[in-house]
């Protein structure tokens, strides 16, 4: 696969810098329809999802094995859900999520690899992480009960529209809810905006410290 051997170059070259990815050729593809053509078939489905392990290989410098990531900062890709993935590849491939890095990867990806890679994470398990502070865990489950379950649902696990946040990384989580709550992240979203804006420090804690634990 070019895409294969163009990232092995990257990865070998420099695993910690960012370079640009060789230019491919590639036909414009509505990615949702695919990815919803690609799940009816389920033939169809094995062979792409193949590709995709494929292309996760590299993947798993940062977010692990599986997409269980080893680095509390880089988040975990295992089963997130497939619409909410694919999204995101989109943003940033059209630099409105920007990573130099994954916005060159990502460009350089076919249409199939990228379905293929996203029903790839969405098939894997997320390893599960108890909660360290228990009574901490437990003010977190009363926040994020009044709060946060009306788009991430009461397990967590979000929907098309809103992502899977139930055994995230702890320090990807607190920097995510604290870049929205400041102001300062580059991903514009009013609800995470509004919502993170009265959160105190300790509030942020808890809420990390349940969600992380969560399953």
């Amino acid at each position: 696969m070019a895409l294969l051997a163009a990232l092995a170059g990257v990865c070998l070259a420099a695993p910690t810098a960012a370079q640009p990815m060789p230019a491919r050729k590639l036909v414009p593809v509505d990615l949702p329809l695919r990815l919803k053509e690609v799940e009816s078939d389920p033939r169809l489905g094995a062979n792409v999802i193949r590709t995709g392990r494929q292309v996760a290989a590299f993947c798993a410098h940062c977010h692990g094995e599986g997409g269980n990531s080893l680095k509390p900062d880089v988040p975990n890709l295992a089963g997130q859900n497939p619409e909410y993935l694919i999204e995101q590849l989109r943003q940033f491939a059209e630099g409105r999520r920007r990573n130099e890095f994954m916005e060159g990867l990502i460009k350089a990806m076919s249409a199939d690899e990228k379905v293929g890679i996203v029903m790839f994470f969405a098939n894997e398990k997320v390893a599960h992480k108890p909660a360290a502070n228990a009574a901490l865990a437990a003010r977190g489950r009363d926040y994020y009960n009044k709060v946060c379950f009306q788009c991430h649902g009461q397990d967590g696990h979000g929907n098309e529209h809103f992502a899977r946040i139930a055994g995230q990384q702890p320090v990807y989580l607190r920097n995510t809810l604290q870049h929205y709550r400041d102001g300062t992240s580059a991903r514009v979203n009013p609800i995470m905006s509004g919502i993170t804006r009265p959160m105190s420090e300790a509030d942020l804690d808890a809420v990390v410290a349940y969600v992380s634990s969560m399953q």
